[in-house]
């Protein structure tokens, strides 16, 4: 990921959109918002969002930013249930940390959200992402689509993050006819801690000296990592030549993708997601039966759940961003 898709200074910072001894009521609910890095683009955007949303439905939002420490994210969460707040939506660093603290939180009558990522092992109330073995799936066939024959290296999320296992799930039923075949043989693989882009782009750089250049195509699982694996792959000639996946949108990838040198990136409508959770949050609060369209095991229970629907941009249809007032005509054209 590049810098532009860092937002710093204040956003390092804890926002909170409520004063930390509000009262919480059904009638006049407050949520917590557990983010694991408001550092990051597209987290900061689910914010605004969420809180514009909950907001609407007359709830109150206190928001954190555990800047990738997972301690600091359980340390939060435990601060929210203390605040009595009524509900806590957590888009959790480490998937598998949280089991105690919700026991915690339902001990003490909070209900408890997985936001984008599912909380592994726990006993949550309720999950809400988009179909994220749909993204993988996405992200596999664009790029298969681009170069249906050759060596394919995986380009991983963090092994932290239940959701890059879906991913994967899905990238590989979307390869596995054309492996079978001998059409596609992944030639390497390998996880991304943090879903770091500087990580991405040394792994990016090892495997291309180990197959010297030859990588005809790389499944990255987002924007983010295939931001550092194209930057390696530009320092070998490459960049726009070997097809390359994302997914969130973010306006350094939609750049890449208009230029050529990203193929596509799954675009998950972050209003969509984000006024749902609020409205799904809201209901949970109220007593009030949700629509769910899932079940999700996470090694505890099946967690009810709503999966979303997204969209694989290419540039084909990348001007989708633009007419759904993601970003501007401007920023897309860097002006």
């Amino acid at each position: 990921m590049k810098l532009s898709n860092i937002l710093l200074g204040s956003l390092t910072a804890v926002m909170v959109c409520v004063p930390l001894a509000a009262q919480a009521s059904p009638a006049k609910p407050v949520i917590g918002f557990s983010i694991d890095d408001l550092r990051v683009e597209r987290w900061a955007r689910d914010r605004d969002y969420f809180t514009a949303a909950a907001k609407d439905l007359g709830a109150d939002v206190i928001v954190t930013s555990a800047d990738a420490n997972e301690q600091k994210q359980v340390n939060q969460v435990e601060n929210m249930i203390s605040q009595k707040v009524d509900a806590v939506v957590i888009v959790p660093m480490n998937s598998k940390v949280f089991a105690e603290v919700i026991d915690e939180a339902h001990k003490a009558g909070v209900k408890v959200l997985s936001y984008d990522r599912l909380i592994l092992n726990a006993d949550e109330d309720a999950y809400i992402s988009f179909d994220n073995e749909r993204v993988g799936f996405m992200q596999a066939s664009a790029v298969l689509a681009a170069k249906p024959e050759g060596s394919y290296y995986m380009l991983g999320g963090s092994p932290t993050d239940n959701n890059a296992k879906l991913l994967r799930a899905g990238q590989m039923k979307a390869l596995q006819p054309a492996i079978d075949a001998g059409k596609v043989k992944i030639i390497g693989s390998q996880w991304v801690p943090e879903w770091s882009p500087t990580t991405a782009l040394s792994i990016m750089e090892n495997a291309l000296t180990a197959a010297n250049n030859k990588i005809d195509a790389v499944v990255a699982s987002n924007d983010g990592t295939a931001g550092g694996a194209i930057q390696a792959l530009a320092a070998q000639n490459l960049a726009g030549k070997v097809p390359i996946s994302g997914q969130d949108a973010d306006l350094a990838a939609v750049k890449r993708v208009i230029a050529g040198t990203q193929t596509v990136t799954v675009y998950k409508p972050l209003k969509l997601i984000a006024s749902e959770a609020a409205k799904l949050t809201v209901q949970l609060i109220k007593g009030e039966k949700p629509a769910f369209n899932a079940e999700l095991d996470n090694g505890f229970k099946k967690v009810p759940s709503v999966l979303l629907t997204p969209i694989a941009l290419t540039k084909d249809n990348v001007d989708l961003v633009v007419k759904d007032g993601f970003y501007t005509k401007e920023q897309v054209e860097g002006k």
